[in-house]
């Protein structure tokens, strides 16, 4: 199902690392997330509210800025 938060999200299984975009445009990577919480997110019927009870508030991470256009 799509969510209503989450545009796009990506793990990568070696770095621990899973990637997420929001529908605002904001990318966050969150560190250190085991490959089963990702798998658990995959198989979630809402993204977003595993993304908050899961994730958010639970691991570290990093905000992506965007670059200003010139």
């Amino acid at each position: 199902m799509p969510s209503s938060v989450i545009r796009r999200w990506d793990y990568d299984e070696a770095g621990q690392r899973l990637d997420i975009v929001f529908v605002s445009g904001r990318m966050y990577s969150y560190h250190e997330v085991p490959p089963a919480v990702a798998q658990a997110m995959r198989e979630a019927f809402s993204k977003g509210s595993y993304f908050n009870r899961h994730i958010r508030d639970h691991f570290a991470f990093t905000e992506h800025r965007r670059r200003a256009a010139p």
